[in-house]
């Protein structure tokens, strides 16, 4: 595919959730990156990373709460960048690009087996889970227990309202895990069978505050009045070192229609439709975070970001800043 068709489709695709789950957000934006440096036609250094920075911003504008792709796209550009900084040529930036596109995709899949391995330690024959949303971090951890003979079972939220607890319920009947689906509004109902509840991450902030899809709160909330263990799945690369510098997140809102039909909509005018995809789940609340680093408190989440990106610039920061892209 040609390559801005590729971006194209890929920015499009983000933006109407078609793809969804911020592990497979973060590599399809490295896709799209490493295929605009395959394809580029740039004759010199200064161009080619114009046309990188393009397509980076383009990517960075679909979907301002998902720090993965925030990430990804950092985690690309900030090694072509430091390439030109030291001189590189025009192929040695396009080669540095594909590397670290290859790299990206190698460590994030690597990351999810890692979590399903050690995640998996913390689940119990004859346990009662319960997970929300579609979260490949979560789901490895169930998966790689249900593998090691481990006996239990799982309460899945549909998830509105877009449903991809219906996803995830698939995915775990597949593998033989016995599935029970609820709707979200009844997770009080059957909390106090629930011995742990297992959720991933779109971002963890640098004080451990969790955003999750919208639901995830109150799951958690629910949770901590029954002394039910919450336990939250996640890749290093979902930490924000945007927050450690005092920037907040920007919780994205989506289309009415995804809750009202258009001609319901249309019939009624004066009813106006709140939609945020995501909420924030407070530190307290959450028990252990799973990282392909070990087990973290929520309160070492700091110390993640510090070890991934060593002292935090402002600067360096904002030169992909997810959430001001907005604003350019």
């Amino acid at each position: 595919m040609d390559p801005e068709k590729r971006l194209n489709r890929i920015v499009a695709d983000i933006q109407a959730m078609h793809i969804r789950g911020a592990g497979r957000i973060a590599r399809s934006a490295i896709l799209a990156l490493q295929a605009v440096a395959e394809g580029s036609r740039a004759r010199d250094e200064e161009a080619f990373i114009k046309e990188m920075n393009s397509a980076s911003r383009r990517l960075l504008s679909t979907r301002p709460t998902a720090v993965s792709l925030a990430n990804s796209v950092r985690y690309l550009m900030h090694r072509v960048n430091s390439a030109r900084r030291e001189g590189a040529d025009l192929e040695r930036l396009r080669s540095v690009a594909l590397a670290a596109a290859e790299d990206f995709i190698k460590e994030s899949k690597q990351a999810i087996e890692k979590i399903g391995e050690i995640g998996s330690r913390r689940i119990r024959s004859g346990d009662v889970l319960l997970t929300h949303c579609q979260s490949d971090a979560a789901a490895a951890v169930m998966r790689r227990a249900w593998i090691e003979g481990k006996k239990f079972s799982v309460y899945v939220t549909e998830t509105r309202p877009r449903f991809q607890g219906r996803k995830t319920a698939a995915l775990l009947a597949r593998e033989g895990i016995p599935v029970t689906v609820i709707v979200d509004s009844a997770a009080r109902y059957f909390m106090n069978e629930v011995d742990k509840v297992i959720v991933g991450a779109d971002v963890i902030s640098a004080n451990g505050a969790l955003v999750n899809k919208i639901g995830t709160a109150s799951i958690a909330s629910l949770a901590h009045e029954s002394r039910t263990q919450f336990i939250v799945a996640s890749e290093t690369y979902k930490f924000s070192p945007e927050t450690a510098i005092g920037e907040l997140i920007v919780i994205e809102e989506r289309d009415a229609t995804e809750i009202l039909p258009k001609s319901f909509l249309k019939k009624y005018p004066k009813i106006s439709v709140r939609n945020p995809s995501f909420d924030v789940t407070p530190p307290e609340y959450i028990d252990l975070i799973v990282t392909e680093k070990g087990i973290i408190p929520p309160q070492g989440a700091i110390m993640i970001i510090h070890e991934m990106f060593g002292t935090i610039r402002p600067s360096e920061i904002l030169e992909y800043q997810t959430y001001r892209i907005d604003e350019e």
